[in-house]
């Protein structure tokens, strides 16, 4: 069975076949529920949850947490929540079957995997600012955006990409 694994290790779908069933998910998201995808939804109701259960004085008095707390209903049950735990969860079944799981840290022999780690944290913590200031996730403001043909969606995933492509250059001797 491990030769089967080790066999399969690099196997991916195509990316044209997953992005258009991508596509697919976000017509059906917005025919189902009238609003695209998006990630940051669920972290923001997490955060809010989280906040209320340590603090939940200051989670009463703040202007911002106070929108999202109700007596009646938690933050925690939107989709958006369900929708990040399936994308969680469909991970590691694609990753079991595949045989791609492993507990290792990925990373060019260049650096070390605190090195690592520590550009990952820095990254994720840039991204999720970046996801507050411009009010959404690129799941949300890009591809959402340009499922309805909004200008704004086109030139959220230009500048994205564009970014990406710039700063790519002083970061590349990180992964090659």
């Amino acid at each position: 069975m491990k030769k089967d694994n080790q066999a399969n290790k690099h196997v991916y779908w195509n990316p044209y076949f997953g992005g258009f069933l991508l596509g697919l998910i976000i017509i059906f998201t917005f025919y189902i529920t009238g609003r695209g995808l998006g990630a940051s939804g669920a972290m923001k109701s997490s955060v809010v949850s989280i906040v209320d259960t340590v603090a939940p004085t200051h989670a009463e008095n703040n202007a911002y947490y106070k929108n999202f707390i109700s007596e009646d209903d938690s933050p925690m049950n939107t989709w958006l929540v369900f929708e990040a735990l399936g994308v969680l969860i469909g991970a590691f079944i694609s990753g079991g079957l595949s045989g791609r799981i492993s507990w290792r840290i990925q990373h060019s022999p260049k650096i070390s995997s605190k090195r690592r780690l520590v550009f990952a944290l820095i990254g994720g913590i840039l991204f999720g600012l970046g996801a507050q200031i411009a009010r959404g996730c690129t799941s949300g403001a890009a591809l959402s955006g340009m499922a309805v043909l909004s200008a704004g969606g086109f030139i959220t995933m230009l500048a994205i990409f564009g970014t990406a492509y710039l700063t790519a250059y002083f970061f590349r001797k990180n992964w090659i």
